[in-house]
């Protein structure tokens, strides 16, 4: 460029910017008041014309739809067990959080996401919401009852130290007992109580609707409903309602009734009104075999009553959280090679092993099959989420940053067993319980709560028009979610006669496939004697690691017993499918254990394939579901070891393969309405 051209681009600029001044300005060339936007403006009375013209600055919803991510399971202040453990969040910190701000953790440092999130749900526990918090301000009325002593204060910035574990945990044991007992005898107010979580169902509800930003980011009113067995099966729901115009004055808790189908007849009792929520189980993998069982609660056989009902109010279940994942369990799936992925062995907030049938979510599928054999409406006709679970108000999904979930109590490598007990800590912990130390290679390690098995896990996905409540919630409805055990891998999955060869080269693959077939979630019908195909695409998180293989999961009766396949149908860095083993060879992928590295050079972005099963019978009910995986990568354990200069645990998994799980997609022998 020359030097004119520089001057008069320079001149042109300042000129623009109203910052050079040449002593002949538009004020000054406008000598007639009458004429110019000057005049007009010096005139009295004038007003110039306004621009009506409307910008519409939301993005159009897209039929195609949308990838987006979310958690719907978290708790705040609001619950007794955060609050106990130091969590003084808020449901609006939960929501800033999710956006992208840092949050203050309890153990004195700041969490914060690596990338937004598109959708939040702050779910309280139902029960005893908000009293704890009460209980603590020593200020309230609540505080004078003696139940709440031993919680005066707990949270003073004089108290916000591990010394205070001790007297924590014992506040958090007797707590709800003596609250129960008190309900139940008359020394506790109840009026008084329910004004109190009232009140907090209020604020948690304010605090959705102020953080909804439609088109951006979205919100929904929900609690946690804590049911178990007898025999410490963990029973629990997050209810998530539709919108906000209309919700009942208190949420539903097992106060109100300890068996789930009291929390449905709750549920439809308020859709008769206009009012719309579904229930979400979680932690399945910890119900002692009791979330998917084949009686209803009082021991009878499930009818098709109890699966309309269930189906109706629970079209979505959690396959993956902090508490491990209940995909499947090594025991019920001996030829599957991944099956031994973050598995909490534990009942919930037990030591009690928890019984793997009735279980797991693929148990579960196996056997909604079994009850339709017999005759019954399938119950157990679900989609997938991922959610956290987290009791910072922060979701903590990702292996290298994980700060596990229970505030104070697990907020430190040192806490949650990942790194050798202190000497001094260590030889005090051991000599008030010895159950609570464990030995490793010789050294100690803290094993309170098996917080060991916890996983850094996980995220809710849903294929959705726009980032809308009525959107978003839409997709919950026909099933069109996916879960993933924290990175941000998209996945879809559809089936139909009529796709194309030539579809996965298409640029109009995702329209196309909406046209021609359907997805995940939905049933295929029987076209006679054809043999369906399966169309499945998945794309890595951006910033995580690449992809390795897609998997297709089969499942069906034969005999009337439970049978499985899984299928490699997708394979990175060029290799194809070996048609007798159905699997990929291996792509090289490694990992340093000095510094978490990963090696190889290898794995996919993108991964997509049009697949039949060569094992197809017409004649055979069965589901399919999409299994995505990554390359190899550092478990969170094996981080906090190396950053501490320790060796991993030589019994825990060193690495693992992040995951993600689509929705099935239900095959029907015959076009009659399904079962």
């Amino acid at each position: 460029m020359t030097h004119k051209k520089v001057f008069m681009t320079g001149c042109l600029t300042l000129a623009l910017c109203g910052c050079f001044d040449s002593g002949n300005s538009l004020n000054d060339r406008q000598t007639d008041e009458s004429s110019g936007l000057a005049g007009a403006a010096r005139g009295a009375n004038t007003l110039l014309p306004a621009n009506e013209e409307i910008l519409t600055l939301r993005a159009a919803p897209n039929p195609d739809r949308n990838a987006y991510f979310g958690d719907l399971h978290v708790h705040t202040a609001y619950s007794f067990d955060a609050y106990v453990f130091g969590t003084v969040s808020s449901p609006d910190d939960a929501y800033r959080y999710a956006r992208g701000q840092a949050l203050d953790h309890p153990s004195g440092y700041q969490v914060q996401l690596q990338q937004p999130l598109d959708f939040y749900a702050v779910t309280d526990h139902a029960m005893l919401m908000g009293l704890v918090k009460e209980a603590a301000d020593t200020s309230s009325e609540f505080s004078r009852y003696a139940v709440a002593e031993p919680l005066h204060d707990i949270n003073a910035p004089s108290n916000m130290n591990v010394l205070s574990l001790l007297a924590r945990g014992q506040a958090f044991g007797t707590f709800i007992p003596g609250v129960l007992s008190g309900l139940l005898d008359g020394t506790i107010d109840a009026p008084m109580a329910e004004a109190v979580t009232k009140s907090a169902w209020l604020d948690t509800i304010r605090a959705a609707n102020d953080a909804y930003l439609p088109g951006s980011f979205t919100t929904f009113a929900a609690f946690e409903y804590t049911s178990s067995s007898d025999d410490q099966g963990n029973l629990h729901r997050n209810v998530i309602f539709r919108d906000t115009g209309r919700l009942p004055a208190v949420p539903f808790s097992r106060f109100n009734s300890q068996n789930p189908e009291g929390l449905w007849q709750w549920m439809d009792g308020l859709r008769n009104q206009g009012i719309e929520s579904l229930a979400i189980p979680h932690n399945s993998n910890g119900s002692n075999g009791q979330m998917f069982k084949l009686t209803n609660w009082a021991g009878n056989p499930i009818d098709d009553n109890y699966a309309k009902q269930r189906q109706r109010n629970e079209p979505l279940v959690e396959i993956t959280q902090i508490k491990g994942t209940s995909d499947t369990h090594p025991l019920l799936s001996p030829n599957d090679e991944w099956a031994d992925f973050e598995i909490t062995p534990f009942r919930v907030a037990t030591k009690l092993y928890s019984e793997p049938a009735g279980s797991y979510v693929r148990d579960a599928y196996l056997r909604g099959l079994q009850l339709q054999a017999g005759g019954v409406i399938n119950p157990y006709k679900f989609g997938l989420i991922g959610s956290s679970d987290t009791h910072d108000a922060a979701s903590s999904e990702d292996e290298e940053t994980f700060f596990s979930k229970a505030g104070m109590l697990d907020g430190t490598p040192e806490l949650r067993g990942s790194i050798p007990a202190s000497f001094l800590y260590g030889t005090a912990i051991k000599y008030m319980d010895p159950g609570l130390v464990k030995e490793v290679d010789g050294r100690d390690y803290l094993a309170s709560s098996g917080f060991e098995f916890w996983s850094a896990s996980g995220l809710a996905g849903v294929w959705a028009e726009e980032n809308t409540r009525e959107s978003i919630y839409q997709a919950f409805r026909r099933k069109e979610t996916f879960a993933t055990s924290g990175p941000r891998i998209k996945v879809r999955f559809f089936s139909s006669y009529d796709f194309d060869p030539e579809l996965l080269q298409s640029p109009q693959l995702t329209t196309l496939a909406y046209q021609q077939g359907v997805t995940m979630g939905s049933d295929l019908a029987a076209n006679g004697d054809q043999i369906p195909q399966f169309l499945v695409w998945a794309a890595a998180d951006p910033i995580g690691a690449p992809l390795q293989r897609v998997q297709i999961i089969k499942g069906y009766l034969e005999g009337g017993q439970h049978q499985e396949k899984i299928y490699d149908v997708a394979c990175s860095d060029g290799l194809t499918v070996d048609p007798k083993t159905a699997r990929c060879p291996d792509n090289g992928a490694g990992v340093s254990m000095n510094d978490c590295y990963t090696t190889g050079n290898t794995g996919a972005s993108e991964l997509k394939a049009l697949w039949r099963d060569p094992d197809f019978d017409s004649s055979q009910e069965a589901f399919y579901y999409v299994r995505v995986l990554e390359n190899p990568t550092c478990r969170w354990s094996t981080w906090d070891a190396i950053r501490a200069g320790e060796q991993p645990r030589s019994d825990l998994h060193k690495t693992l393969q992040e995951r993600a799980w689509s929705s099935p997609i239900w095959y029907r022998p015959d076009t009659t309405e399904a079962l």
